[in-house]
């Protein structure tokens, strides 16, 4: 592409030589086809009077709005000066209009038109066949050129005309010599600058010289400078490679400065772009992108590009590319009037009408021939035009103009034909009717009318160009009216001078001025195409842009009848929650990603996790603390063990009350009075501890618990240790000798049991001093995966190691007694309560072997304060249950439904006792084992008695 384009420069180079050299074909070589009017200073005018061409012709269909009504409007504007004794006195302006048919390679064709008139050439070696010197016709000098439309054909021609330097008005004559020296110079300038404007450097790369044609064919004179109504390209800004170029209209860095708030105040932030191949079109998308990125929040999906002389299928690609990003609804579109018509068929075609949300440049702005009989396409559609008004005397004006008032305009034959849909003549080149025209049709009364949005401009650029002449003319010719010798051969940078420091208001009222590169201030309209109560589509202002954007949102109307704003989004946004992850390169697209566990969304990228005592809210927005709650009364966990708790504390009392009633009875007496009360103590301990469990903690029901875990169960187990001890003490000292064991007494009895349980008490003490009760909220303990069912544990500040070592004395205690009870298990049944013992612990130690898997295999649930604390509880529960049951209730049974067993049988002496019992555990074995094969002998008598 880059070859091609380089390629095609050097042949227009080379083609400018050859037409320079042959300058003096007359002018109608050139432009035989173009307006003329006579005036002491002429200025050119470059208008787009027809449209491109197709299969190979320059110049297609004829532009009514863009075209004519310009072209008239120029004409207009130089009617209104000359006629304006104040403006320009004793001038007249002049004016030479040519048509660019909307190309610029043909634009460039034409201009050489405004150059050919500043070049001299030596025609002293010119003789015609009879010997004479041939007559030239003289071209009219053009002091300045309006235009041109588009941003392409005013690049080509700023090139064009600030590569010849020639005098303003003449050219000075020369001897041979000095035309030879200073067409050296001329020649080596002029290479340089060919290949600075195509190459970039002034390095020889193309020209060489031609022998002594060019020593002998121009001087070196000054540029001409050139103002454009239309042209908005940012490249035009540039002052150093378009310094004679000016423009009454802001460049599209302005106007894309412009969409880009407009996007943002719609909320869109991935958008597509679409731009007609050119300057226009491809540094406007460019203009608009880079501003983009710098404003943030707005990404560019596709940025698609309509080549030169397109076909439908480059349209049909462009929409199907669009559609590839559904969610990027918005197009940005830089282009050309054809190239909106294509885009819009385009759409069209696809099926895809009311899908796309059009953002239109100025090419677009106000006009209707864009959107001719594409109306439903283009609803919706927000377009920019630089702010303007209608003139109303250039209405007028217009709308006088017939085909017997307006000879000049050579093609205004043809727009009368387009305009009226008739034909004048036989040759005429409409095909498509058969009517004549009658030549008293009027405009807006037999046509629609409607003043073309870039007419206030061009008469601004003529206005603009008069002004600077005017204040040239009275600053170098103050005593001499018209033109003097001075203002003949001032330079052309004298004039753009003038034309930089020019100010006045226009015919619309607003303020003609330029800045430093010639640019107009950026002022714009902003219109919406919209359906209006009568079902007919026009044009709404819907907010303006000068240096900041106001638009009326409340105003808008968009496609199928929507009403809030269409989104136009590469992703959509968010759920409360969740964070974006952005698409690398993508910064307008993200996924989502929900803040999972116990995070929770701190800004629209990142999540954080709460604190230990926090989750996130349902939304995920923020942190709130995790409920407290606690083992509560009306929990099936706590109705279980606390109503066989309390089951047991009213038999412990009813067991307890027997037994004070009927103290000195036998069976009490002989079941250990003061033992007897202690381990129903312990047992009414066991039963109290569950409600302690329960209860709600704090530092005072933590201490107890800490006392009175362990303590129930060390009375008990301590008081049935003690029994057991004294049991089998008695009966081993007995099979030795007849003499009583010692500490045997009750009061022994209730010291050793009272030893026992300091133990107890003791390491209570020591747990107290090393680590203080206290309540703490356990987190951990049912923090779920599930953020919403966690739950803070309020607690007593007791571990399971530490539950364990509490208990475990009375564990020991435990193990201890049942060992002493399988050694007692020989001794008669109703001796001293020895076998209920027995059968007792061999209980307990089961319950207690169940607890302590079921304790810790369920250390890691979500339910571990209710297990373990329902599983402690009812263990004990049952612990002193089963004590109760075996060692009292027999004894509760007879003493209240059996008072005649609770009698007292005749006493035997010690020594009798443990003959008896000894005798009975001989008799227990097995006959084999039996010393001398001792018969089986039954003892019939009450050990006790």
């Amino acid at each position: 592409m880059a070859l091609h384009v380089k390629l095609s420069s050097i042949w227009r180079v080379f083609w400018l030589m050859r037409t320079v050299i042959d300058f003096a074909l007359p002018q109608e070589t050139y432009a035989p086809h173009s307006i003329r009017t006579e005036g002491h200073l002429t200025l050119g005018g470059l208008f787009p009077v027809h449209a491109r061409g197709s299969d190979g012709m320059p110049c297609g269909d004829l532009k009514k709005e863009n075209g004519i009504q310009r072209l008239e409007a120029m004409m207009y504007a130089l009617d209104q000066i000359n006629q304006d004794e104040q403006l320009l006195p004793n001038i007249t302006l002049g004016a030479r209009v040519l048509d660019t048919c909307s190309r610029d390679t043909y634009a460039l064709e034409q201009s050489l038109t405004f150059v050919q008139a500043l070049i001299t050439k030596d025609t002293s070696d010119v003789r015609c066949t009879n010997g004479e010197p041939p007559v030239f016709v003289k071209p009219e000098k053009v002091v300045g050129v309006i235009g041109a439309s588009a941003s392409s054909v005013s690049i080509m021609v700023a090139n064009i005309l600030r590569l010849f330097q020639a005098s303003l008005w003449k050219c000075e004559s020369a001897s041979d010599g000095q035309q030879m020296r200073t067409g050296a110079v001329m020649l080596r300038t002029f290479k340089m600058k060919i290949q600075t404007l195509i190459f970039g450097h002034e390095q020889p790369v193309i020209l060489e010289e031609g022998g002594t044609v060019f020593e002998k064919m121009v001087q070196l004179c000054p540029l001409i400078p050139q103002i454009s109504y239309a042209s908005t390209a940012p490249e035009l800004s540039d002052d150093r490679r378009y310094d004679f170029f000016s423009r009454v209209v802001p460049p599209d860095s302005f106007q894309a400065q412009a969409m880009v708030d407009i996007i943002r105040a719609l909320g869109w932030t991935y958008v597509s772009t679409i731009a007609s191949e050119g300057s226009y079109g491809e540094k406007g998308v460019e203009a608009f992108t880079q501003l983009s990125k710098e404003a943030g929040g707005i990404c560019v999906a596709q940025s698609l590009k309509i080549p030169h002389n397109p076909k439908l299928e480059d349209y049909d690609k462009a929409i199907q590319q669009l559609l590839e990003t559904q969610h990027s609804r918005a197009v940005i579109i830089f282009a050309s009037e054809e190239d909106i018509r294509g885009v819009l068929n385009a759409t069209k075609r696809a099926n895809q009408v009311g899908h796309f949300l059009w953002i239109g440049s100025d090419s677009w702005g106000a006009k209707s021939s864009p959107i001719h009989q594409l109306e439903d396409v283009a609803v919706g559609a927000v377009t920019i035009l630089p702010k303007r008004s209608s003139i109303e005397g250039f209405d007028e004006y217009f709308t006088a103009l017939t085909l017997e008032n307006n000879r000049r305009n050579v093609w205004f034959a043809e727009f009368w034909e387009e305009n009226f849909d008739c034909r004048l003549l036989s040759a005429s080149k409409r095909e498509d009717t058969s009517r004549k025209c009658t030549g008293q049709e009027r405009i807006g009364i037999d046509s629609k009318y409607e003043q073309e949005g870039k007419v206030q401009f061009v008469i601004d650029a003529v206005y603009a160009m008069a002004h600077a002449l005017h204040n040239m003319q009275r600053d170098l010719c103050a005593d001499h009216p018209g033109i003097c010798p001075q203002m003949e051969t001032a330079e052309g940078k004298t004039l753009l001078k003038y034309i930089r420091n020019t100010s006045f208001n226009g015919d619309a009222g607003t303020s003609v001025v330029f800045n430093k590169n010639g640019d107009a201030p950026g002022r714009y309209d902003l219109f919406q195409f919209q359906m209006t109560n009568s079902s007919t589509p026009e044009y709404k202002v819907v907010g303006q842009w000068v240096e900041t954007l106001q638009l009326r949102l409340e105003e808008l109307q968009w496609p199928d009848g929507e009403q809030e704003v269409p989104i136009s989004v590469c992703s959509l946004p968010c759920k409360t929650g969740e964070r974006k992850k952005r698409v690398k390169g993508m910064p307008c697209c993200w996924h989502c990603e929900l803040c999972d566990g116990y995070q929770y969304q701190y800004d629209e990228t990142s999540c954080r996790l709460c604190a230990y005592n926090m989750r996130p809210n349902p939304n995920r927005t923020a942190c709130q603390p995790i409920p407290i709650v606690k083992l509560e009364w009306h929990s099936p966990w706590a109705i279980i063990p606390v109503f066989l708790a309390m089951l047991g504390i009213i038999a412990t009392i009813f067991v307890m009350a027997t037994f004070v009633r009927y103290n000195d009875t036998p069976i009490v007496r002989a079941s250990g009075r003061e033992l007897s009360y202690v381990l129903l103590t312990g047992i009414f301990l066991c039963y109290i501890i569950t409600f302690l469990m329960i209860a709600k903690p704090d530092v005072a029901v933590c201490a107890f618990r800490r006392i009175f875990l362990g303590l129930g169960m060390c009375i008990s187990y301590a008081a049935l240790l003690t029994k057991t001890n004294r049991i089998y003490r008695i009966f081993e000292q007995g099979k030795q000798t007849v003499t009583a064991p010692r500490f045997i007494s009750p009061t022994s009895q209730i010291a050793i049991t009272s030893s026992l349980i300091c133990v107890q008490l003791l390491g209570v003490l020591v747990w107290f001093a090393v680590d203080p009760p206290n309540t703490i909220v356990d987190y951990d303990e049912q923090k779920t995966i599930n953020p919403m069912l966690a739950r803070g544990v309020l607690k007593c500040d007791i571990t399971d190691l530490q539950i364990i070592c509490s208990l475990g004395y009375s564990i020991l205690l435990m193990v201890t007694c049942t060992i002493y009870a399988i050694k007692t298990r020989d001794v008669p049944e109703d001796f001293n309560e020895a076998k209920p013992i027995g059968f007792t612990m061999y209980t307990t130690c089961i319950v207690w072997l169940a607890f302590i898997p079921i304790f810790f295999g369920t250390a890691q649930s979500a339910e571990k304060l209710y297990i373990q604390t329902t599983t402690l509880t009812i263990s004990m529960n049952l612990s002193a249950s089963v004590a109760l049951g075996m060692l009292y209730m027999p004894k509760v049974y007879i003493i209240i439904f059996h008072p005649e067993m609770n009698v007292q049988k005749r006493k035997r002496s010690f020594k009798a006792v443990v003959t008896a019992a000894t005798m009975s555990s001989r008799l227990s074995q097995k006959p084999n084992e039996r010393p001398n094969g001792e018969a089986k002998t039954e003892l019939c008598e009450n050990p006790a008695a």
